[in-house]
């Protein structure tokens, strides 16, 4: 994976002329591989990176560039590949992301990818904060006003999920009320759909199949069209592996059938 994101650096630096060129300066961005010697190991992953991710994924009008960067710092923390963090964090300043928002990113992957993922991405994001001069003023507060809650929603699954794990696994129950669903997800520094947008990434970029039909229902409440879920999945199989895109595109096809 880090082979294919260098790559892609290289060649949008080689495809683009000066405008990319300037683009592709991104503060806090790691070393990159010089065409050359991606050519001299393996030509045909050149040819990929260069005809099909920078030439058309990237490029695809289903998602816009921030939505695009949302997906991939998403499956890269989700899948602990720290590498290419700098560089991709890096550009999703760039296509419009706000410190702040991806900081939440982060926090809130804590919960969905496991701690250790979220804290092994704290080094690449205070690398680029700090090559970009980013205080701690541009940074989320740890705590303070949120956003409304929908108690009927909320009462809803939480007695849903009471009556099912309660007895099992209350700890598990509690926290996923008091924390997840009364604390982060009320959180205003990430909108609701952006929000949804980071868990559903996360969740097809693990593989985890059977959470992705009450998140992605979830996420086209908070506004995400089926076009765009769509989109996520084709964006998803070059960063996280054709076989997890693959094994979530029929919940995401049940799910888009059952809404229409």
């Amino acid at each position: 994976m880090r082979t294919l994101a260098t790559t892609l650096f290289s060649f949008w630096l080689i495809a683009g002329g000066p405008a990319v060129a300037e683009q592709a300066t991104v503060k806090g961005a790691s070393p990159m591989l010089k065409s050359d010697d991606v050519r001299a190991v393996a030509p045909a992953l050149e040819k990929y990176a260069h005809d099909v991710v920078l030439g058309d994924l990237w490029k695809r009008p289903g998602l816009s560039p921030r939505d695009r960067s949302i997906v991939t710092v998403a499956a890269l923390v989700a899948r602990d590949q720290t590498v290419e963090l700098p560089y991709y964090l890096g550009l999703a300043l760039d296509n419009g992301l706000k410190p702040a928002e991806i900081s939440e990113i982060i926090t809130h992957l804590a919960f969905y990818s496991g701690w250790a993922n979220a804290m092994d991405a704290i080094p690449a994001m205070r690398d680029v904060l700090e090559s970009r001069n980013v205080g701690a003023d541009q940074l989320p507060p740890a705590s303070g006003p949120q956003l409304p809650l929908d108690e009927a929603t909320e009462k809803q699954r939480a007695t849903r999920v009471g009556e099912q794990f309660g007895q099992i696994t209350p700890s598990l129950v509690q926290y996923t009320t008091d924390v997840l669903f009364r604390d982060l997800w009320l959180r205003p520094g990430l909108a609701p759909r952006d929000r949804s947008l980071v868990t559903v990434s996360a969740l097809v970029a693990t593989g985890q199949v059977a959470q992705i039909t009450y998140h992605l229902n979830r996420a086209m409440d908070n506004g995400l069209t089926r076009e765009e879920a769509g989109e996520v999945l084709g964006h998803l199989a070059f960063y996280a592996g054709w076989p997890n895109a693959f094994s979530a595109a029929p919940v995401v096809k049940d799910v888009i059938e059952k809404r229409r």
